[in-house]
């Protein structure tokens, strides 16, 4: 069996250029938000309104506000007004950049491959 090192610090990128990445992860990391970013990723750039997301998620709009609240300060999700209305959508190019970042390196740099 091969043994292989695992780095958990990323050459090259200080501690205070992971803090984005931790806060995203950390955001992402309670079952009721990760439900409010996963749908506001399904509805694609369109994004949705809080009450059409607390209908299909079945949570209380007080609830989904703190989770929201959460999402747009670990910068996933956005808010913009329209009419009288909020719209969030999700940060596609910061999950973009997430991912970048966990998976940087993957498979010790070649392509990764399913194993059955």
């Amino acid at each position: 069996m091969k043994t292989v090192a695992i780095e958990l610090a990323t050459p090259g990128v200080s501690p205070t250029q992971t803090t984005p990445v931790v806060q995203a992860l950390s955001a992402l990391a309670h079952g009721a938000r990760l439900a409010v970013f996963r749908t506001l990723v399904v509805a694609g750039t369109d994004g949705l309104t809080p009450g059409v997301m607390a209908e299909l998620l079945d949570v209380a709009p007080n609830t989904l506000s703190h989770h929201l609240k959460t999402l747009m300060h670990a910068d996933l999700v956005t808010q913009t007004r329209s009419g009288r209305h909020l719209v969030y959508r999700a940060q596609f190019d910061r999950m973009q950049s997430v991912l970048a970042y966990l998976t940087h390196n993957c498979c010790e740099g070649k392509p990764c491959e399913l194993q059955p």
